[in-house]
């Protein structure tokens, strides 16, 4: 998911980790399923715990999907997800997307979910990815659009956490705002046919609100994110202490109601 851990302002604590685990093709990469049929060799970038990944394999057996993360600790996790999964076609490394270890024209397609919006140079990483990608291929990322996200019922709480979520990012290096800046990025890389769309996440039903207001109410207190909002002056433990208290109003309130919008690209080379 992104740079090391040093940098990586999610940090790979268990909240956030377990976010990563609801994530799939069909909710995260649909954008990408017209184009995956069986035979296809695919590199995902920033696998995590490897749930993408693993359903990009299902999707082009026999061809083999490889997965990429700095992170050793989330690779252990993904290959357990395939192991469970039993999937085979599918192998998990330690990867950097400034200098990926595969020669030129390597990939069909070369994927990455909710990278680029936690890198500070991603028309690099792009043009590795393009670099990586056979003729014909194609690269394709999705990510985040936080500026974008909206919800109801308002608080000003969870104003002030979309807030800190931004300061943080960008103190990084990097552009939680990814989401709208990717056909802007892939044309300053070097693409030339590139096809944009955009997608949600909307979380509304008990179940989901439950899902995504705990994860969030730990994460504000309990993650790289939150000792970096202090760290950085850009809010105190009280403050996320109320900050946490808000997302878990939200997720017992019965008209809750919260979209991401995420931009997505797909680049033919």
């Amino acid at each position: 998911m992104g740079q090391d851990e040093a940098v990586y302002a999610q940090g790979h604590a268990e909240s956030v980790v377990r976010s990563q685990y609801w994530r799939s093709v069909d909710n995260s990469a649909a954008y990408l399923d017209p184009y995956l049929r069986a035979g296809l060799e695919v590199l995902d970038i920033g696998c995590g715990p490897g749930t993408i990944t693993v359903d990009l394999a299902r999707r082009v057996a026999p061809g083999t999907v490889t997965g990429v993360d700095p992170a050793e600790s989330v690779l252990r996790q993904a290959r357990v997800t395939a192991s469970e999964a039993e999937v085979h076609n599918v192998v998990f490394s330690r990867g950097d997307v400034f200098a990926l270890r595969a020669g030129s024209n390597t990939f069909d397609v070369t994927h990455a979910h909710q990278v680029l919006l936690h890198l500070s140079e991603p028309v690099a990483a792009l043009r590795e990815m393009l670099r990586v990608t056979r003729p014909g291929g194609l690269v394709a990322v999705r990510d985040t659009d936080y500026a974008a996200a909206t919800w109801w019922p308002a608080d000003s709480r969870l104003e002030r956490w979309l807030e800190i979520y931004r300061a943080v990012a960008r103190a990084n290096g990097a552009e939680p705002d990814a989401g709208r800046r990717l056909l802007a990025w892939a044309y300053e890389a070097g693409a030339s046919e590139v096809t944009p769309s955009a997608s949600v996440w909307c979380h509304a039903t008990p179940e989901e609100r439950a899902w995504w207001g705990g994860m969030w109410a730990e994460r504000v207190t309990d993650s790289r994110i939150a000792e970096q909002a202090v760290e950085g002056g850009h809010a105190t433990p009280e403050e996320l202490g109320e900050i946490s208290e808000a997302w878990r109003e939200w997720a017992r309130n019965p008209d809750g109601w919260f979209v991401l919008l995420h931009g997505e690209v797909l680049c033919r080379v």
